[in-house]
């Protein structure tokens, strides 16, 4: 994809917050890109549309014929029914690797997630084994396993494992922290929030889909941790919406044992959105080396936490009455629901 002619890329999931800045990104560079989704997508110059579930192998194969390369971003949220996680993120997998393989795509790049590694207590490498924890991580690492079949039957699949990313557009649980620092209240976090969370921006990962795309098949066709070079400990990175709210709130500790048993029981009772995985990944340090983007790909993060977290947060500001600030939580692009946690603000 180095010289010559405008490679066409197709993309996948391309109404999603990171497929959609990708296809913005890939069109600005100069390429012709299929965007595929099962929403409808916005029409721009070089950009072709297609409105199909990445499940249908047939209506894949026929979008990447003539293709350059996939950009597999289309996934679920963990938020989702257990049942619609593994049908979309393995079954969509598979249609979408054997269509590549059945109309010659000669590269793909999967979009998985360090969730793939459950809770490791130990910073991990791309070596630390898969070991999931729940529905989620578990789809991630089977749709890996389909991938490194691919590849050992000669497909070029690069898989990117990005932390949590966040940037201009990326709602989900990042805008109950917004919401509430708007508002001028203080903030909770479990025990003293001094545990250190990486995370990643929107236009680092954005970056790193094109640096794969763009790489020599040796470099591609392998696995990459990416994530935040720098970044602080939770209690920070909050602190520092709360400050840029200007209503001179604080980061509140709340003893860490009795809110995690009453964050598993409102999940199980389906009136909270934070999940299982997500609660104990507030209580440890989770993190994961990026040595290997820098070294073999040749990456490096420009953003910190404190700058995407803060993009983000005055993205909202200006954006939080349209109607990309609404929604149930179905999509990254929307709001969670806060269920009874909304009504904890009396408290805060």
């Amino acid at each position: 994809m180095t010289g010559g002619a405008p490679a066409r890329i197709v993309v996948t999931g391309a109404a999603g917050i990171l497929g959609s800045n990708l296809v913005a990104r890939l069109l600005r560079d100069g390429h012709r890109v299929c965007g595929v989704d099962v929403r409808e997508l916005p029409p721009a110059p070089g950009l072709t549309g297609r409105v199909a579930d990445i499940r249908d192998t047939a209506a894949m194969t026929e979008a990447f014929a003539g293709a350059d390369a996939v950009v597999h971003c289309a996934s679920a949220l963990p938020s989702y029914p257990a049942e619609q996680i593994r049908s979309i993120i393995v079954a969509g997998t598979g249609s979408v690797l054997r269509a590549a393989r059945a109309a010659g795509v000669a590269r793909v790049v999967h979009v998985s997630s360090t969730a793939v590694y459950g809770l490791p207590r130990t910073v991990p490498t791309e070596e630390h084994p898969r070991e999931p924890v729940d529905t989620y991580s578990a789809a991630k690492a089977e749709a890996e396993e389909l991938v490194e079949r691919f590849r050992a039957d000669g497909m070029c699949v690069g898989v990117l494992r990005p932390k949590t990313f966040l940037g201009p557009g990326r709602m989900g649980l990042f805008s109950m922290l917004f919401e509430w620092a708007e508002e001028g209240r203080n903030f909770p976090v479990l025990g003293r929030g001094d545990v250190r969370i990486q995370m990643l921006g929107l236009d680092d990962l954005v970056d790193a889909v094109v640096t794969m795309l763009r790489a020599p098949d040796e470099v591609a066709c392998d696995t990459y941790n990416v994530g935040a070079a720098e970044f602080g400990t939770l209690r920070e990175d909050f602190q520092a919406v709360l400050d840029a709210a200007g209503h001179g709130k604080r980061v509140v500790s709340i003893p860490a044992r009795p809110a995690v048993s009453v964050l598993r029981l409102l999940e199980r009772l389906k009136l909270s959105p934070v999940y299982g995985r997500l609660v104990y990944k507030l209580l440890y340090d989770s993190y994961v080396s990026i040595d290997k983007a820098r070294e073999r790909l040749r990456f490096s993060p420009r953003q910190s936490n404190r700058d995407a977290i803060l993009a983000t947060f005055e993205w909202w500001r200006r954006n939080r009455g349209s109607a990309a600030g609404r929604g149930a939580g179905r999509t990254s692009s929307e709001p969670w629901k806060q269920g009874v946690l909304a009504l904890s603000k009396v408290f805060f």
